[in-house]
């Protein structure tokens, strides 16, 4: 193991263990951007100098998890700049145990990235789901605890589904392995075309089902509305980027099994089911939505589906869902922070008291605009060119109704959230003025805006280095650059 990779899942972990133990309640929330700082120069320099993945190891690195890891430490990192403002604000609230929960959420967002074990992938993914729900219950509202028992019950749920589709592929590769049971990746990819099918079939349904809904993907989806709606805006950047991408990540890592045990077939047609009626779900709940946090939570449902379809299409969609990936978690952060900064400037998050945003809080506004044209998949941001270039796979894959359907869906969901976003930006604000404190400040407009300035640079321009990482990603799932 690197020291760079001991590092991405220590460091946060002891910066936790500190701001447990630390008294001092203005003081702490500095820890965020303390190890968050670091563990994004650690990333940083694995992203320049990939380690080599070491063969039948239970901690290493390759291109898959790094998509997770680069995705998870920038997002983090920016929130975490947030995060000091934000919890300076709130004052009056003891923040020691979100500090701690979320920099715990960072350490097993890590081991989930390195692990190559997926039994011990499972493990980290179960600290993320424990990590979060604090974070959900900030407030210490009515609402917020009705939120957090319906996440940790619904996550309970998916990941006791996880965890049997866990137990079944360890079985599939009991027969192949001589009466052994083995999880660790290397092993079961090279013992792919001898995997006992039945098994493996079944193993997959349980993880898409279990992982799928810790990502929110419809019909499975109903924690998301509450949770994301009840969270603070940094809360709620994370569960819908760190979270939903470990969950992704797990899936990923059986899709590689699947296809190299020659069921690519059998995936293809479950995925492209659960993608699209994802998206026939978020176009239904879009319209005439009124609470605009509970707008990006089914915005959440619309980008897992578009995920899970690229997954599905295969070829040129593998490398669409990873870089989309990256947009949609720039995109949500983009627009949880600035929503964040909207719901607290009116003290509320309806249609029927916030409107005139761009007059109270004109910056924020100004961005939640922004992230609203951005996450809808228009020009010129990153999430057009993903889009494109997924819808793009599907027809070069011969699937015309499937990209007919999902841009159908894409455009439904475009009206739903313009009239929602524009509602919220246009019009006199209500006449009670921002209370001090609560109001624009460069910190929390500073980290959107610097979201929106990478998206529309990946709607641009797209480095040579990330399509390369991108590239290596998708092969190892059997997919192609475009």
């Amino acid at each position: 193991m690197s020291v760079e990779i001991l590092g991405i899942i220590v460091v946060p972990f002891l910066a936790a263990l500190v701001a447990l133990a630390w008294s001092d309640n203005a003081r702490r929330p500095w820890l965020l951007p303390a190890a968050a700082t670091v563990h994004a120069l650690l990333t940083l320099r694995l992203l320049i100098q990939p380690p080599l993945p070491a063969s039948g190891a239970w901690i290493s690195l390759d291109a898959l998890g790094l998509v997770l890891l680069g995705t998870s430490s920038a997002l983090l990192w920016g929130c975490s700049i947030y995060g000091v403002e934000y919890l300076r604000r709130r004052k009056e609230r003891d923040n020691r145990l979100f500090t701690a929960c979320y920099l715990f959420m960072l350490s097993a967002s890590s081991v989930v990235a390195v692990s190559r074990q997926l039994g011990l992938m499972w493990i980290a993914m179960e600290a993320t789901t424990l990590s979060a729900a604090p974070l959900i219950h900030f407030k210490r509202s009515d609402r917020s605890l009705e939120a957090t028992w319906k996440y940790l019950i619904m996550g309970g749920v998916g990941v006791g589904l996880a965890l049997l589709g866990t137990y079944f592929l360890a079985l599939s590769a009991s027969g192949a392995a001589g009466g052994s049971y083995t999880l660790q990746l290397d092993a079961l990819l090279a013992l792919g075309p001898r995997l006992s099918i039945p098994w493996l079939r079944g193993a997959f349904i349980f993880i898409l089902i279990g992982y799928g809904l810790k990502m929110g993907l419809a019909p499975l989806h109903s924690w998301k509305p509450d949770a994301y709606g009840e969270s603070p805006g940094m809360a709620g950047a994370a569960l819908a980027t760190v979270l939903t991408g470990c969950a992704f990540l797990g899936l990923l890592r059986v899709y590689q099994v699947c296809v190299a045990a020659g069921q690519l077939e059998f995936m293809k047609g479950l995925l492209v089911f659960m993608g699209l009626l994802s998206l026939g779900t978020a176009a239904v709940f879009v319209i005439s939505q009124k609470d605009f946090k509970r707008l990006l939570a089914y915005s959440s449902v619309e980008h897992m589906g578009l995920l899970v379809l690229g997954l599905g299409i295969g070829g040129g969609g593998l490398f669409a869902a990873l870089l989309h990936f990256i947009n949609n978690g720039l995109g949500k952060g983009l627009l949880f922070l600035t929503a964040g900064n909207i719901h607290r400037a009116f003290g509320d998050k309806t249609l029927d008291r916030v409107h005139g945003a761009l007059r109270r809080v004109p910056v924020s506004a100004a961005l939640f605009l922004i992230g609203f044209i951005a996450i809808t998949g228009s020009p010129p941001f990153g999430l057009f060119f993903s889009e494109f270039l997924l819808l793009k796979a599907a027809v070069a894959a011969g699937r015309w109704g499937v990209a007919l359907a999902a841009a159908g869906f894409l455009g439904v969901i475009f009206i739903g959230m313009a009239v929602t976003a524009l509602s919220v930006a246009q019009g006199v604000p209500p006449d009670e003025p921002v209370l001090p404190g609560h109001g624009d400040s460069i910190l929390t407009t500073v980290v959107p805006g610097a979201f929106a300035a990478a998206l529309l640079v990946l709607g641009l321009y797209i480095p040579a280095w990330l399509t390369a990482r991108l590239a290596a990603a998708a092969a190892l799932l059997g997919g192609v650059a475009p």
